[in-house]
């Protein structure tokens, strides 16, 4: 009997969560949808959205700390 309880109730409370983070996780899937378009093309070096800005300033110019 894991966690004090018998297998029947194990079972159940098993079962109803699986179904509760299924159903949970295909109502996100519906809800956002995922971006399934592929571009024909890859993009030009900053037209990617997700490009970090301040990562090419950070490599171009190291800070050195002087203590």
């Amino acid at each position: 009997m894991p966690a004090g309880v018998s297998w029947s109730t194990y079972v159940k409370m098993f079962a109803a969560s699986l179904l509760a983070m299924c159903a949970g996780a295909q109502v996100v899937h519906w809800y956002y949808g995922p971006d399934l378009t592929i571009p024909e093309i890859p993009p030009k070096p900053g037209e990617l959205k997700t490009e970090l800005l301040g990562l090419k300033e950070r490599q171009q110019k190291p800070q050195v700390s002087r203590q």
